[in-house]
């Protein structure tokens, strides 16, 4: 499995997590339309948060990527904020 991890913080972050956690029901259903989709998870922090995601494969963290930019676009482009932190990797344990 195939991980990628966004940390938001800076300007507008706080913004953005807003708008996400707002468009919630609209994002379960896209994520798991995501092939080789596992899960995801937003977490908050005190300035901003981060987003986790994890697929079967790199195609899937792809797809899953390019779906949230998307959907980032759509709903929150009128947001200004810094580019995030990210990391990508394979997946050593994940227990759910």
């Amino acid at each position: 499995m195939q991980v990628v991890i966004r940390k938001y913080s800076g300007k507008g972050s706080t913004e953005l997590f807003d708008v996400i956690e707002k468009g919630k029901a609209e994002l379960e259903p896209l994520f798991r339309s995501v092939k080789g989709f596992v899960s995801y998870t937003l977490a908050r922090s005190g300035s901003g948060g981060c987003s986790i995601t994890v697929c079967q494969d790199q195609a899937g963290i792809d797809e899953s990527n390019r779906a949230a930019k998307d959907w980032i676009t759509k709903n929150a482009s009128h947001i200004a904020t810094s580019a995030p932190e990210v990391s990508v990797g394979t997946v050593v344990l994940h227990l759910k």
